[in-house]
């Protein structure tokens, strides 16, 4: 891949002349200037290695610690290097999340339509709990791993087989989506706060501990549950929320237009 001024930039390979063995005065020179050429030069990179570091990065320190010239550093190389093999970080960001869906066995899935689309949904819940560093790369927006689109595939066929059109299929796969995104976002938010009051407690009040009598009024529902919000949130279930959402997008009356 050719750099910005259409220069393909050096691949490492040995000049040619570099191991000459005749002893004439002009291999000696061809020798020495290609010893002077060689120096510098990054190392061939390893694609898997290239996307490896990148991955690591990403898990352990988020999206926006990855660079091109954090990769080529990491590889002993140069950002320049990394273009034989990509053209910019977004195609590095593809290649991260190319087969992370597929470390995941497909699940069975029943026949019916609608239990179909619930079970698919859930999984692409589960697998994305799993590997919660791909929701900070997805959230770039057009991203993604095209090994993991079935999923998309059979949430919109079993839509289509429950009875909406294809465009209101598409909208609701969007809402599920919508909510398996938010959903883990959330949770992964709630974690890392939790650990913070563990390491140490916050000095502000935060909800539901904000809340206090003085609010009654004006807050009449949550303050009568605030002491049992927490109680009542761990009581969650992600497969009966999807299966009521679900539900709701099945029965929504199609709009015109």
């Amino acid at each position: 891949m050719a750099d910005a001024s259409g220069k393909p930039p050096a691949d490492g390979t040995t000049p040619a002349g570099a191991s000459g063995t005749t002893g004439g005065q002009g291999t000696t020179g061809g020798q020495r200037a290609a010893g002077k050429r060689s120096v510098g030069r990054p190392r061939r990179l390893d694609p898997d290695a290239m996307v490896a570091t990148a991955r690591r990065i990403i898990e352990e320190e988020g999206v926006a610690a990855l660079s091109m010239r954090r990769v080529a550093k990491e590889l002993g190389s140069t950002p320049m290097a990394l273009y034989h093999y990509v053209r910019d970080k977004d195609e590095l960001l593809m290649l991260t999340l190319s087969g992370a869906s597929d470390t995941f066995p497909r699940p069975e899935l029943p026949e019916d339509p609608r239990e179909r689309l619930l079970a698919v949904a859930i999984h692409m819940h589960d697998i994305l709990a799993r590997v919660p560093w791909v929701l900070d790369v997805l959230a770039l927006g057009e991203l993604t791993d095209k090994n993991a689109l079935w999923m998309v595939e059979e949430i919109i066929d079993c839509a289509i087989a429950c009875g909406l059109s294809p465009a209101r299929s598409v909208r609701a796969y969007r809402t599920i989506w919508c909510y398996v995104y938010a959903d883990l976002v959330f949770r992964r938010a709630a974690e890392r706060r939790a650990e913070r009051r563990v390491e140490s407690p916050p000095s502000t009040r935060y909800f539901p501990e904000m809340i206090s009598e003085d609010d009654a009024a004006t807050l009449p529902r949550l303050t009568a549950i605030k002491d049992r919000w927490r109680e009542y949130a761990a009581d969650y279930r992600v497969a009966e929320e999807l299966d009521a959402i679900i539900e709701g997008l099945l029965r929504h009356e199609p709009r015109t237009g």
